[in-house]
C-alpha cells in the first residue's frame, strides 16, 4: 500500500478522477469516427439481428413478420455464428432502429461509439478494483491510465465488440466478485451473477468466472469461518441466477440450454476454418501453432515498462510466498493476490495446455491484460516503497527510483504512439522495429486500412465509376471498408476481382511478401512506425 503522497492530497480524488474519466469520453466523441470496420464487425451485426428476429418471433410473431426486412434476415439455423454470444450485439441491433440510424455508415459509426463507452465503463470497473486492492485511489487511477495508454487496446476498443466487451465484462465480475467475497450480501451475490452471466454471454471463456467464485468462496470460509453461512446463501443465489442470465441473454440456447452450450464451449478449442497466421515469418496453420505464441505477441504488443513492473510485481509475489508460505492467504490481501494472478495464468495455461485455437496475435485473452496490469502495479507500488524508505541502501532507492523514471517514460511514450499513429494504433510492437515487425508477424489483420486506401482512391481518380479488387481471401476488406464512404463516393466504387480491377489494394494478410510488377505502380501507401499496412497499385 502506498502511503499518501503529498502531491496529491485527498482533496483532489474527485476532480482527478473525474477529469481523467471525463477526458476519456471527450476522446471518444472526438475519435470514434476516424476507424475503418473491422474484419468481424459485419459478421457481428448480423449475429445479432438473426438474434433479434428469433426474439421477436418468439414474443410478438405476427408484428415481426410484418416489419420490412424480415424476409432478408436469415433463420436462427442458417447462422454460421451461433456460438458468439450476443447478449452485447442484440441491444446494439435494437439501438441501431432506436436512433434511425439507416445508412450503414451511421450505423458502423454508432457502433463504435457504443463499444468505446462499453470499454470504458470497464475501465472504471478496473479503477475501482485497482484501488481497492491497492488501498490506493491514486494507485487506481494509474492503473487506469496504464490500460488506457495499451496503444493496441486503445484502437480496439472502437470497434472490437467480442474482445475488448469481454475485456470490460470480465473486469467488471471480478470486481464484484471481491466485493462478494469481502461481505457476502444477497445484493452483491445478485450483481456478481449478473456480471458473470452477460461475460459469458460475450465469450464462452466466460465460465472461468464460476470456478474463480467457487473456488474463491470455498478459501474465504477457510479462512474466514464467520462468513461461512451467508457466504453459502448467496453461492446458492448466485450459481442458478448465472444460468438464468447465460440462457436468457442468448436465445441459440433457448431450445437446447445445456447440448447447445457445450456445444458453443467446444467450438473455442475447435475452430471451423484451417486458416494460417504469419509467425516468426512463417504462415503457421492456427490449429498448430507452438505453444508460445500467445505470450510472444504478449510480450512485443505490450509497452516494455509495463512488461519489466510486471516482473517486479512477480518477483515481490514469489518473495512473500517463500517468506511466509503458510500466513501468505491468511490475509485478505494474500487471498486476492492469488485470485489475481490466477486470473493471468490460469487462462493462459489452459490455451497452451487444451492447444486452443487462438489467432490475430493474442486478442482472444485480452481479458487477462487487467490482471497482468495489476500485477504490474504491484511492482510500482514496490519500486515507491523502496524508493521513499531512509532506511534502504542508496542503490537499492536508486533502483526503486529508476524502475519508476522507467515507468512514467513508458507511458508517455505508449501516449506518443498512439497519438502519432492514430488511427492505426492496432499495428502497435513495442520493441520491434517496423521493418522486423513487418517481416515476422501478422500486421493490420483487421484490415482498418482499408478504408483509407479506398477514400484515397476516390478523391485521386475523377472517373464515375472507379474499380478496385483485392485478393480473393481479403475481399471482405474492401466490402467492409466501403460502407463507411459517404453514399455519394459508395456508388461511385465498383468491387470487383483483382484481375478486372483499375486498382488493387492491399493490407498484405496472407500474402507478406511484395507483388510483381504486373500489378502496376505503387501509388499510395500507408506505413506506421516504418512498417507498411497498406499498398495501392494501378493496374496496367
Amino acid at each position: 500500500m502506498l502511503r499518501p503522497s503529498p502531491f496529491l492530497p485527498d482533496s483532489l480524488r474527485r476532480p482527478l478522477v473525474g477529469g481523467f474519466f471525463l477526458l476519456l469520453a471527450g476522446l471518444g466523441l472526438l475519435l470514434y469516427r476516424d476507424y475503418g470496420l473491422s474484419w468481424d464487425e459485419q459478421l457481428d451485426r448480423l449475429n445479432g439481428i438473426i438474434s433479434v428476429k428469433y426474439v421477436a418471433l418468439q414474443m410478438a410473431p405476427e408484428l415481426a413478420r410484418r416489419q420490412e426486412s424480415f424476409a432478408l434476415i436469415p433463420e436462427m439455423s442458417a447462422n454460421e455464428d451461433v456460438d458468439h454470444g450476443v447478449i452485447f450485439q442484440m441491444p446494439l441491433a435494437l439501438l441501431e432502429k432506436l436512433v434511425g440510424a439507416d445508412d450503414p455508415r451511421d450505423v458502423y459509426f454508432m457502433r463504435h461509439l457504443a463499444t468505446f463507452f462499453t470499454v470504458l465503463v470497464g475501465v472504471y470497473g478496473f479503477y475501482r478494483l485497482a484501488a481497492r486492492r491497492f488501498g490506493s485511489w491514486r494507485l487506481g487511477l494509474l492503473g487506469a491510465a496504464l490500460l488506457v495508454l495499451s496503444p493496441r487496446l486503445f484502437a480496439e476498443a472502437f470497434y472490437n465488440y467480442k474482445d475488448l466487451v469481454f475485456l470490460a465484462f470480465f473486469t467488471g465480475a471480478i470486481y464484484t466478485l471481491t466485493r462478494l467475497l469481502r461481505r457476502p450480501s444477497w445484493r452483491w451475490a445478485l450483481a456478481h451473477a449478473l456480471a458473470t452471466g452477460a461475460a459469458i454471454d460475450v465469450r464462452t471463456m466466460g465460465v472461468l468466472l464460476l470456478g474463480f467464485t467457487i473456488g474463491f468462496a470455498g478459501l474465504e470460509i477457510g479462512h474466514r469461518p464467520a462468513v461461512r453461512k451467508p457466504l453459502l446463501w448467496a453461492l446458492a443465489l448466485y450459481l442458478p441466477i448465472v444460468a438464468v442470465v447465460v440462457v436468457a441473454g442468448w436465445p441459440y440456447l433457448w431450445e437446447n440450454p445445456v447440448e447447445h452450450f457445450l456445444a458453443a464451449f467446444q467450438s473455442f478449442s475447435r475452430y471451423r476454418a484451417d486458416m494460417t497466421t504469419q509467425y516468426w515469418g512463417q504462415a503457421i496453420s492456427v490449429r498448430s501453432l507452438p505453444w508460445h505464441y500467445a505470450p510472444v505477441w504478449l510480450v512485443i504488443t505490450t509497452p516494455v515498462a509495463y512488461s519489466v513492473l510486471f516482473l517486479v510485481g512477480c518477483g515481490t509475489l514469489l518473495g512473500a510466498l517463500i517468506k511466509r508460505p503458510t500466513r501468505w492467504l491468511c490475509t485478505r490481501t494474500g487471498r486476492l493476490d492469488l485470485l489475481i494472478t490466477a486470473w493471468f495464468f490460469a487462462p493462459l495455461v489452459a490455451i497452451i495446455g487444451l492447444h486452443s485455437v487462438i489467432y490475430d496475435g493474442w486478442r482472444h485473452l485480452y481479458f487477462i491484460y487487467p490482471a497482468f496490469l495489476l500485477l504490474t502495479l504491484r511492482g510500482a507500488a514496490g519500486a515507491w516503497a523502496v524508493w521513499r524508505s531512509a532506511a534502504l541502501p542508496r542503490f537499492r532507492r536508486g533502483l526503486g527510483a529508476g524502475l519508476l523514471v522507467l515507468l512514467a517514460g513508458g507511458m508517455l511514450h505508449s501516449a506518443y504512439r498512439i497519438a502519432r499513429d492514430h488511427p492505426y494504433q492496432n499495428v502497435y510492437f513495442s520493441f520491434l522495429p517496423g521493418p522486423v515487425a513487418e517481416r515476422l508477424f501478422e500486421r493490420d489483420y483487421w484490415g482498418l486500412s482499408g478504408r483509407r486506401g479506398l477514400e484515397w482512391i476516390l478523391a485521386h481518380d475523377s472517373s464515375a465509376h472507379v474499380s478496385v479488387g483485392t485478393d480473393a481471401r481479403a475481399a471482405l476488406v474492401l466490402h467492409n471498408n466501403h460502407l463507411l464512404l459517404p453514399p455519394a463516393q459508395r456508388a461511385r466504387l465498383v468491387l470487383t476481382s483483382a484481375s478486372r480491377a483499375r486498382y488493387f489494394l492491399t493490407t498484405y494478410r496472407w500474402h507478406p511478401g511484395s507483388y510483381p510488377a504486373a500489378y502496376g505502380p505503387e501509388v499510395y501507401s500507408i506505413r506506421v512506425n516504418e512498417m507498411k499496412i497498406l499498398s495501392v497499385f494501378r493496374r496496367p
